[in-house]
């Protein structure tokens, strides 16, 4: 697996992560990896003790992860949300907005098309986990 790339300032989370079933029974975890198809609102009353979520992303056509970090993000999680597995740098940008804040790529990416693809555009069109306003907001106040 190539190096996390991190969105956040706080320290990484060295505790691997659990399963969902593991998590829910252990008092005492604070990692767990969602799987495509999971709930993550099963997380949403132990919040408190989560401090990474990491989201397995099978390949890159399965979307279910933009989901489940929007999901927690507007339950109150402020932790790090990892996307791990088959993560494009097109999808990165759009991870971000949902709330994903952390990757670990099964392939490298390059820093900088990652930086380029960030920056590529000015606005947003919806609203998203990141708060961003959305153009027609901005044109229409």
């Amino acid at each position: 697996m190539a190096d996390a790339l991190r969105f956040r300032n706080d320290e990484p989370v060295e505790e691997p992560a659990v399963t969902l079933d593991a998590f829910l029974e252990q008092p005492d975890a604070s990692a767990v990896r969602l799987e495509a198809g999971e709930d993550p609102r099963r997380l949403i009353p132990e919040l408190g003790r989560v401090k990474l979520v990491e989201l397995g992303i099978p390949r890159f056509r399965d979307g279910r992860c933009f989901t489940a970090a929007r999901i927690l993000r507007e339950a109150g999680y402020e932790g790090e949300i990892r996307a791990e597995g088959d993560v494009l740098v097109d999808l990165v940008a759009f991870m971000r907005r949902c709330g994903i804040d952390s990757f670990a790529p099964h392939s490298q990416l390059n820093r900088a098309d990652i930086d380029a693809s960030l920056r590529r555009y000015d606005h947003v069109y919806q609203h998203a986990a990141d708060g961003a306003v959305p153009i027609w907001k901005l044109r229409h106040g």
